[in-house]
């Protein structure tokens, strides 16, 4: 999940670094967030500010889920953990199936999700929620960019039905009529394309293969899912595993969060959507996206339909978006975990919270759903 700089990458994990032990985060899962493993200058670290409102009671908090918005957390969980003593948040990255369960089995107060919860997630989710229900809250936005690396080519404009045909081996060469029509003065060579997809199963594939599905749906003959399933091109392991091919093969084009072409210095394809132009990948962009979204869960419930964003005209509207969610109780949430949940997500929905994301590589929540989060957040019970 930008169009921070390279050195704000290197910061926030450094940040993550410091305080690693006490947040036994792990690295593994269907996103990848090896983003941090660039180490650098600490000094433009997200510092804490006083006006995050603790918890009146310390104690250790335990959440795990969704990678993709691991250096959203890792920042979140240190700002948090330095205003307020004697609290302590564990936030261990592993999957979004893998944190549904572990919520869904009492072990942790909330979970991280690229997707909002199944019907049969919110029903496991009754045993323990006490007269309550696991509800959807969309906390992290962020473009998924497609980067490109083509010698002698700096802009690349391309739409979805032509980004699906070539992730579908349909179209083959750079100097294809189809991306000479979106790219009359570019010098493009007759080079053969190279893709690359994730080897894992990804949150990331699934976000963007419901965009091809939404905006290109002739081009892309394949139901949205986690695992790749169009033909030809080549796997890499997690988004870092992409984004390295990307960088080091002429010819190549594959997807990733943003932040990963940002701290690799790879090109990203702005995408005709019928705008007044085409839009570029950034944070900005992303949220204007995103504020393309529904909410269409019931009651605290804010799942998102976002089907109106892959077909956006809006200009500044990036289209190839990913929402993760915070999954917690509405009502029956453990006496003994609720204040330090609603604190620390509290803090995460804030002004002051969703700001630091664009540091971070992600999308700020757009303003009217940021409202309807907080809300939901301050409900919990």
């Amino acid at each position: 999940m930008k169009l921070q700089r390279k050195s704000g990458l290197r910061a926030l994990a450094v940040g993550a670094v410091a305080v690693s032990g006490a947040l036994m985060l792990t690295a593994c899962g269907s996103d990848d967030n090896s983003g941090t493993d660039t180490a650098g200058d600490s000094s433009k670290a997200p510092t804490s500010s006083s006006s995050i409102k603790c918890a009146d009671k310390g104690g250790q908090l335990l959440a795990s889920g969704s990678s993709a918005q691991q250096n959203a957390m890792d920042a979140w969980v240190r700002n948090y953990m330095q205003a307020c003593n004697g609290a302590q948040i564990n936030y261990k990255a592993s999957s979004s199936g893998e944190g549904i369960i572990d919520f869904n089995n009492g072990t942790d107060g909330f979970a991280g999700s690229d997707s909002p919860l199944k019907p049969e997630e919110v029903e496991a989710s009754k045993k323990v929620c006490t007269d309550g229900t696991g509800i959807s809250i969309p906390m992290v936005g962020g473009p998924i960019a497609i980067g490109y690396n083509v010698s002698g080519v700096d802009n690349l404009v391309l739409d979805a039905p032509t980004l699906a045909k070539i992730f579908d081996s349909k179209i083959t060469k750079w100097d294809d009529a189809a991306i000479k029509k979106l790219n009359p003065d570019a010098k493009l060579p007759s080079t053969k394309i190279q893709t690359f997809h994730r080897q894992d199963e990804s949150g990331t594939t699934d976000n963007l293969t419901k965009y091809f599905n939404g905006a290109a749906k002739d081009a892309w003959p394949y139901e949205h899912a986690k695992a790749w399933a169009g033909k030809g091109g080549q796997s890499a392991a997690k988004s870092s595993g992409v984004a390295a091919q990307v960088k080091q093969v002429n010819g190549s084009i594959g997807y990733f969060e943003l932040s990963y072409a940002t701290a690799n210095s790879i090109k990203t394809v702005k995408v005709d959507t019928g705008a007044s132009a085409p839009v570029e990948a950034t944070a900005d962009n992303a949220s204007a996206g995103i504020a393309q979204a529904k909410v269409v869960g019931t009651g605290a419930d804010l799942a998102l339909d976002m089907s109106a964003a892959y077909v956006t005209k809006a200009d500044n509207a990036y289209p190839i978006v990913l929402v993760t969610y915070e999954i917690a109780c509405d009502k029956g949430n453990k006496a003994e975990t609720l204040p330090l949940v609603k604190s620390f997500l509290g803090y995460t929905a804030s002004e002051e919270g969703q700001s630091i994301l664009s540091e971070a590589g992600y999308a700020p929540l757009p303003a009217e759903i940021a409202t309807k989060v907080r809300s939901a957040v301050a409900a919990l019970a």
